[in-house]
């Protein structure tokens, strides 16, 4: 059994994040582990989102009422990846063995970007629909969730895109729409129902909210609809043109 490859790349660059798996497992309090880890509370949050968002099970879990604040532990899936992390790290040690000289490590870097989309979502693609010189790509993000990507057919040869591959999703947190159930539709827009899990407000822009989907994935938008309570349902609108797609190197 291995790690899915975005999960293992994304670890390899941030190996932060094991030690807040590690700290949550021992502690089970996401603001104890954070401040072992050192990350803020947010930071720590952001960081177990990202991870669950990328695996294909939640590695995290959250215990209401927990000590400490916030209150979370290891799923079995979280507490096999920190097994098979050593042998990541034996693998990274034998890359850096083989490098030939700071050049080669420079260019895997180069080529390993990070992102600033705050939403990365696994998913699979289940259809390419031509449209003149782009494509219209689904994906299926498990637990009958689906969204659509509008990217160049240049594009979808290039990551040489086909049914069944898998695929990252990145969205910037600024291009989705928060709305209440009861909203008019956006046409032509994707629609992601999930519920309002937390809202952090901000008195010199908009709030930032987290929404969970059925399929244990977290969405986070910045959004002026401030009023939606946390624990409502919402639906989360996304036009196909703003959504990048990433498959790994």
């Amino acid at each position: 059994m291995t790690l899915p490859p975005l999960l293992a790349q994304y670890i390899a660059r941030r190996p932060q994040r094991i030690e807040l798996l590690r700290h949550i497992a021992e502690q089970g309090s996401i603001t104890r582990a954070a401040k072992a880890a050192g990350l803020s509370y947010k930071g720590a949050w952001d960081a177990i989102d990202e991870l669950n968002n990328l695996a294909q099970t939640p590695l995290v879990e959250r215990v209401v009422g927990g000590k400490g604040g916030g209150g979370a532990c290891l799923s079995a899936e979280g507490q096999r990846m920190l097994r098979l992390y050593q042998k990541l790290q034996a693998l990274q040690a034998q890359v850096l063995e083989a490098a030939e000289d700071v050049g080669d490590l420079d260019l895997l870097g180069r080529l390993m970007l990070r992102t600033s989309a705050r939403n990365q979502l696994h998913g699979r693609v289940t259809a390419i629909d031509a449209q003149g010189r782009n494509d219209e790509i689904t994906l299926d993000l498990g637990e009958g969730l689906s969204l659509r990507a509008q990217i160049t057919h240049d594009s979808t040869q290039t990551l040489t895109l086909v049914p069944g591959a898998g695929v990252v999703a990145l969205i910037k947190a600024g291009w989705l729409c928060v709305l209440p159930l009861d909203a008019p539709a956006m046409p032509g827009h994707s629609c992601l129902q999930g519920v309002l899990e937390q809202v952090l407000k901000d008195a010199r822009g908009p709030c930032e909210m987290r929404i969970g989907l059925a399929n244990g994935q977290t969405l986070c938008a910045l959004s002026e609809h401030c009023s939606i309570r946390e624990g409502d349902s919402v639906n989360v609108w996304l036009d196909p043109a703003n959504v990048l797609l990433g498959t790994p190197l």
